[in-house]
């Protein structure tokens, strides 16, 4: 059979249109009766959250292309107005059926289990004074409206804020007529307003939109003046920082003042509410720059994300996922300490559903261990007022060599990072930012510790962040050792970030940007080289995403060779499986549940010795090629028997499984008629966390 040609644009889906389709997954958790109420709640709001992230990264950068016009830039030869406009299609259907889903089955599900939010039309008599005063007393006062006239332009509208576009009829203290004026809803006020139960007719439950607010008591702002309306709205901005790496002394000052332009970037999307009137959105375009393809009206609150307070605010358990408390493997509940532990085998971790409080007693217990020499870690995101900073602090105060690699450019994390490095090396910490060009990515940490004369390596390595908030809702592996190779492997990578000498072939790990994508390649072609000699082959890999075009030829390739492939892609998935002569022996699913899957394996049979590889790496060009990358060798033998039987687990599982098409979208997997259901998140919560009716 001839090799088909596999850059035909055919088999690739677009890398935007796919992440839309992660999306959709996302918001099917609200509809599965199967999710706590104020879980689905949750939910829609994350939405709202990627959503944003969505428009200021990847809408902007299409822009920004489609401006400079430049060609198709990925493998599947579509335009950048091709992207945008299958793009804004598609996004204000899933934008519609949100917000649909919030108003006629949410609203109405948490009013009947005493959740309300009290429209301005519905207030009493005694709730109405009750906002006026407030209004007076906490709103009012930071509020600073601005008529429009050919004195006063149309003011900076900072990126996603609330704002508030007034109609007015009439002549101001001036004497001159005015017909437009712009409220901006400071960030210090909180978007959501719990009403004193103390009321007339009110639970204690029951919340009123700042935005209801500001509309109801707007006349208030404008003595004299007759208001037409008052409506909502909200722009999304261009937030990519760039920074030209080659043309600036000081990384940390030109990201300080990228994060302050940033908050003023090109506009994306604008947001209104949905009866604001043809007249004032045709002005608001123009004021911002956009097309009525931009425009998204709303039957609700433009700054939707800010919901998730509820969830916080209510104290109901049971409308929230049942509590758990994260497991902790047999070893580490005894009195030996946690070096003791490491010392003796090699601990695997699979967060949340184990705990990641061994993660920071290994940092805590080195800052205050006499026998340690030197502590090394890499920060991506820490999270603020992280128990891993302070303990870095006083093991620096201490006297103790700590050396910390802060990656400044970590997307949204930039102003935080910044504000740790500062406390770092005040405290005498040395602190290095990555290495110019790539982002330091990877996730690991090294203490040295003198032990009968001699000094011994102890490692940590992730596929997550070294943040306690994320790893009680993100999945990742976490694996400690004392192997010496292993130890001398990160040895090595801690010196490339500090010096950027070469240092020797690592003898365990594979490293982006040097080995890890040919690494790979090579893994993949010996499982077809097996499969030509008769043997199996069978490739799994668990990712947030496959882009990178090379890899994904390879893949077809080995489904050509009849290597069986599976891959669990929570995101991204720009192949196309199960396309005849192509990717028939692909299988494709996403998983999305309560958690958010986070851990990255390769898994290859390798002729029965299964290599298993845990990383920090997805299968993405950045991540080959302009990031500094970690895929660390799980070793010991019932440790890697317990990652495969994880990756079992997550292929078989029907409650929470999508599984991609050929024509890239994606089905909900369901039990068959013979076939138990199987939950993934499920089945690792029961086997490693402690339930309070399940024995851990």
């Amino acid at each position: 059979m001839d090799t088909p040609n596999l850059k035909l644009p055919d088999y690739y889906i677009n890398r935007e249109l796919s992440a839309l389709e992660f999306n959709r997954r996302v918001l099917h958790q609200v509809v599965d009766p199967r999710t706590p109420l104020l879980e689905r709640l949750k939910f829609i709001c994350i939405l709202s959250t990627n959503l944003d992230e969505f428009f200021e990264i990847r809408v902007s950068g299409l822009k920004q292309r489609l401006e400079l016009g430049s060609a198709p830039a990925g493998p599947d030869m579509l335009t950048p107005q091709q992207v945008l406009n299958q793009l804004s299609e598609r996004v204000h259907e899933l934008v519609r059926e949100q917000y649909r889903l919030l108003n006629d089955e949410l609203i109405p599900a948490l009013d009947s289990e005493g959740i309300r939010f009290i429209r301005r039309t519905r207030w009493n008599r005694e709730q109405r004074e009750w906002l006026r005063e407030h209004f007076h007393k906490e709103i009012e006062p930071v509020l600073s409206p601005v008529t429009l006239d050919p004195a006063r332009p149309f003011p900076r509208i900072l990126n996603k804020s609330l704002n508030f576009i007034v109609g007015l009829k009439g002549v101001h203290a001036f004497g001159r007529p005015c017909d437009k004026a712009i409220v901006q809803a400071p960030r210090s006020l909180p978007r959501l307003i719990r009403l004193s139960p103390e009321l007339a007719d009110t639970g204690p439950n029951d919340f009123v939109f700042l935005s209801s607010v500001i509309h109801a008591f707007v006349d208030e702002l404008f003595t004299g003046m007759e208001i037409s309306g008052c409506y909502q709205f909200r722009v999304t901005r261009n937030s990519d920082l760039y920074v030209d790496e080659e043309e600036v002394d000081d990384l940390m000052r030109a990201l300080e003042g990228e994060l302050i332009a940033s908050r003023y970037g090109a506009a994306v999307r604008l947001e209104t509410a949905h009866d604001c009137p043809p007249a004032l959105t045709s002005y608001l375009l123009q004021m911002f720059g956009l097309s009525e393809a931009d425009l998204y009206q709303v039957d609700g609150p433009v700054n939707l994300n800010r919901l998730m307070a509820v969830y916080s605010l209510v104290d109901r358990d049971d409308l929230k996922d049942p509590p758990f408390s994260p497991g902790l493997p047999v070893v580490l509940g005894s009195d030996d300490d946690i070096f003791t532990a490491i010392r003796e085998r090699d601990l695997l971790l699979h967060h949340p559903y184990q705990s990641f409080a061994p993660v920071l007693e290994f940092i805590s217990r080195a800052a205050q261990d006499p026998d340690v020499l030197a502590i090394k870690i890499t920060l991506y995101r820490a999270g603020a007022d992280s128990p891993i900073i302070k303990a870095l602090v006083a093991a620096a105060q201490a006297g103790k060599e700590v050396t910390v690699s802060v990656e400044l450019r970590a997307r949204f994390d930039e102003a935080a990072n910044i504000e740790l490095a500062n406390r770092l090396q005040t405290a005498g910490a040395h602190v290095v930012y990555g290495v110019r060009g790539f982002k330091t990515h990877c996730k690991m940490a090294m203490v040295v510790r003198r032990e009968g004369g001699r000094l011994v390596r102890y490692v940590h390595l992730s596929t997550g962040n070294y943040h306690p908030g994320t790893a009680r809702v993100y999945t990742d592996y976490g694996l400690f050792s004392a192997d010496p190779d292993l130890g001398e492997d990160v040895h090595h990578v801690f010196l490339q970030l500090t010096s950027m000498m070469q240092t020797p072939p690592a003898k365990r790990v594979l490293q982006a940007p040097f080995d890890l994508h040919d690494k790979v390649l090579e893994l993949i072609e010996q499982e077809i080289r097996n499969v030509a000699r008769g043997r199996a082959g069978h490739i799994i890999a668990k990712l947030n995403a496959l882009v990178e075009p090379e890899v994904i030829r390879a893949l077809y390739r080995a489904s050509c060779a009849g290597v069986f492939v599976d891959l669990i892609v929570r995101g991204i998935c720009c192949l196309r499986p199960g396309v005849p002569g192509v990717s028939d022996n692909i299988r494709v699913r996403s998983i999305v549940g309560r958690f958010l899957e986070h851990t990255r394996v390769y898994y290859f049979h390798a002729d029965g010795e299964e290599t298993v590889f845990c990383s920090s790496a997805d299968w993405m060009d950045r991540n080959f090629f302009r990031r500094i990358e970690l895929a660390f060798p799980i070793l010991d033998p019932e440790l890697k028997r317990r990652v495969i039987a994880d990756l079992d687990i997550y292929l078989r599982d029907n409650q929470q499984a999508w599984e991609l098409q050929a024509d890239g979208s994606y089905r909900l997997l369901t039990p068959g008629p013979d076939e138990d259901p199987v939950s993934a998140q499920g089945t690792l919560l029961a086997q490693l966390a402690e339930l309070p009716s399940v024995s851990a």
